[in-house]
């Protein structure tokens, strides 16, 4: 009996053992559940707290108001204390600028830094959308932005379209790294050549230049609108016609259509999908004009360029496709899905057509003025052409001497 007892007792011994052993698997499991469930908690608050804390550094409704307390007056960025404050995700020889420094450098005539290109992106997607927006005592300027090999042929024609409109406009331009001419002191000109790199015609070093000009003229605050320009283009209207039309204009010009054909949609690569689908693809004028949110959103844009960069080769254009295809994609309602700048394809072949001394003349140019439809703010408008290219540099002579009668220099 008492045999029989002492087993009993040792049964129970057993099972209350392994009782207490599945009970504290049971608690360590519970323990490690508890804790894994907060860890996700932590990385799901810090993420969120991570969020709204960008939100509130980057947000124009949110942040310029109280920049406005810390920020002394004569900074031309709101946004220069923390653009010049923060530190660089990736390591750069490059120490970041103090807000004097670069405010000195975007208020100067020279635009010249020695950021690199991701810095520069960096910066540049921080400025505010608009200062239309916002109560600054700041007059909208339009940035005149000049890719070229070298020099301006046709830069006395421009000097007399920007006579007398200092603080209208703003001008930059991308040349051939090697170039280092400099116009007299007394040229609008002078001192305007941003950080270049060499561009090969139909690669994507085309696109980085110009992402590289509207990246500099964002650094400008009062910069509203953005031009696109080549040394061969020369303006068909007076300052003040086209600045009107820009800054009042509630589109951006960008050509961008749905073209069936081999050099349309016959350039799209299947590699793009499903980033970038043929419903998608587009193609237009390299030669364009945006507004302020859009080209933020053009140098920001990491997601479709890589797509582009890798999978668009010649006889894939990316001057002609990418930034078409990327406002079709991101914001169709900003653009007018036209250019504003004249160029002849009649011709057919890769190239337009260039004008020579012997084909200037008032007919010409008053063709491409008030020659066209087209439409402006919801209404018909004759007015459809700010620019015209290719204009070659034996032209200069001619047009000097008919525009003041006819782009009306002389009354603006």
């Amino acid at each position: 009996m008492k045999q029989f007892e002492r087993t009993c007792s040792a049964k129970e011994l057993c099972s209350c053992i392994r009782r207490k052993f599945i009970e504290g698997k049971l608690h360590l499991a519970i323990s490690l559940l508890f804790l894994l469930s907060m860890a996700s908690f932590m990385v799901v608050l810090g993420t969120f707290i991570n969020y709204h804390v960008r939100k509130l550094l980057v947000s124009d409704d949110s942040y310029l108001p109280r920049l406005n307390k810390i920020s002394t007056p004569s900074l031309c960025c709101p946004y220069s204390y923390i653009i010049s404050n923060f530190d660089f995700p990736s390591s750069s020889s490059h120490p970041p600028f103090n807000s004097t420094e670069l405010n000195s450098w975007i208020t100067s005539k020279d635009v010249w830094h020695t950021m690199t290109d991701e810095e520069l992106m960096w910066r540049a997607s921080m400025v505010p959308s608009s200062i239309l927006e916002h109560s600054y005592n700041r007059t909208p300027k339009v940035a005149f932005m000049f890719l070229s090999r070298g020099r301006l042929p046709l830069a006395p024609l421009w000097e007399k379209f920007f006579m007398r409109h200092k603080g209208l406009y703003s001008i930059y331009i991308h040349s051939s790294p090697e170039f280092n001419n400099e116009p007299p002191v007394t040229s609008v000109f002078y001192k305007r050549r941003i950080p270049s790199k060499h561009v090969l015609w139909g690669s994507a070093t085309m696109i980085d230049a110009e992402r590289r000009l509207l990246a500099n003229a964002l650094l400008d605050c009062s910069n509203e609108r953005f031009v696109l320009l080549s040394e061969t283009c020369i303006p068909i209207f007076n300052f003040t016609t086209v600045y009107n039309y820009l800054i009042n204009s509630t589109h951006s010009f960008l050509g961008s259509f749905d073209d069936p054909r081999n050099t349309g949609r016959g350039r799209y690569n299947k590699r793009m999908w499903p980033t970038v689908s043929l419903a998608d693809w587009r193609k237009g004028s390299q030669w364009f004009e945006v507004n302020r949110k859009l080209a933020i959103e053009i140098i920001s844009d990491e997601k479709y360029y890589p797509i582009f960069r890798n999978h668009c080769s010649p006889p894939c254009y990316m001057d002609e496709h990418y930034l078409p295809t990327l406002v079709n994609i991101i914001w169709p309602g900003l653009n007018s899905n036209r250019s504003i700048t004249w160029v002849d394809w009649s011709g057919g072949g890769s190239h337009p057509a260039t004008y020579v001394r012997k084909d200037v003349s008032i007919a010409l140019l008053n063709q491409i003025r008030q020659g066209f439809n087209c439409t402006y703010n919801g209404h018909t408008s004759s007015i459809c052409f700010l620019f015209a290219r290719k204009f070659h540099p034996s032209t200069l002579e001619p047009l000097l001497s008919i525009a003041p009668a006819v782009i009306g220099f002389d009354r603006q």
